[in-house]
């Protein structure tokens, strides 16, 4: 096409220049999961979760829809209607809607899940928690410019078009800076403030009073990361996921506080973002298409009823 109309090929072509798929994990799944890459694209819908209230609102809406959890993370035998992922596929192949999925490629990318986290609570001088320095990055533009990875322009630190920037580091979590001091009050008050509403809310591990200025933070789940959050002289990390005798170790072995938020609540910061590097990436090659955010709670809780 020349008329600037993008195509789903043309989208994953940007999505697999910033997100590109040789950084996700082995077990993950990411990548094109339903569509035709020639298909025409106007409207792309961003979301967390592949739902079928989602996959609904992409039907009404969308000729793309982007997640950032894979559909299927296992091997499947049926797509039936009877099975939930079935009922999504069913419900965008009818609707001739095509699905991406950037996940743990995402997560490690710069800027990432975790960097769109630590904007949306203020954070300053932001830099990876566990970061791939510049030889990781030098060597990987080596291995894209002889054709060894699959990926158009597989290196994340540039937008789609431009070239690497080895000085750039990428990696799983973020730590930063606030503005200034503030309690732990304040802190979780500024989250739950900065975050969209859950049933669950925001939990802390430590006293109210608790003073915070040196902030680590991991979209999804991150709880091992308190040990390189202590490390980088982190005052709390904030994360989603806390498991029970895994919060106590930690708590136990490191003074950092752990702040618990909703898994999906920790990721939603980062639609916005991709979807303006979507938007940037397509511009760079004469495309263009409308984006949207969904608002849908995919958050699996949805009522707390406090114990006080």
């Amino acid at each position: 096409m020349n008329d600037g109309t993008a195509t789903v090929r043309d989208c994953v072509a940007v999505l697999e220049s910033v997100y590109p798929p040789s950084w996700a994990a082995t077990w993950d799944a990411v990548g094109l999961v339903v569509g035709n890459p020639d298909t025409p694209v106007e409207s792309v819908l961003f979301a967390v979760d592949p739902t079928s209230e989602v996959a609904a609102e992409a039907a009404r809406s969308a000729n793309l829809l982007i997640t950032h959890h894979p559909l299927f993370l296992r091997g499947v035998h049926t797509v039936a209607e009877t099975t939930p992922g079935g009922r999504v596929v069913a419900t965008l192949v009818r609707a001739g809607v095509a699905l991406f999925t950037a996940h743990t490629n995402a997560d490690v990318a710069a800027p990432g899940v975790s960097d769109a986290l630590a904007a949306a609570l203020g954070l300053r001088d932001v830099r990876p928690l566990e970061a791939q320095h510049a030889a990781a990055v030098e060597a990987e533009a080596a291995e894209v410019a002889a054709g060894a990875v699959g990926a158009v322009g597989a290196v994340d630190e540039h937008d789609a078009g431009g070239e690497p920037d080895p000085a750039v580091c990428r990696g799983l979590g973020r730590i930063g800076e606030l503005a200034a001091p503030e309690s732990l009050g304040e802190f979780c008050a500024r989250i739950a403030r900065a975050l969209p509403a859950t049933a669950g809310g925001v939990r802390a591990t430590g006293p109210a009073d608790t003073p915070v200025r040196r902030v680590a933070v991991c979209g999804g789940s991150g709880g091992e990361m308190v040990g390189a959050a202590r490390a980088a002289g982190a005052d709390v990390l904030v994360t989603a996921d806390g498991r029970h005798h895994h919060v106590l170790d930690a708590v136990s072995a490191h003074p950092v506080v752990l702040v618990d938020v909703a898994h999906w609540a920790s990721e939603w910061p980062w639609l916005e973002q991709a979807a303006a590097r979507l938007t940037a990436g397509l511009a760079a090659r004469g495309r263009t298409v409308r984006t949207t955010v969904s608002t849908l709670v995919t958050d699996p809780w949805r009522l707390h009823v406090s114990s006080r």
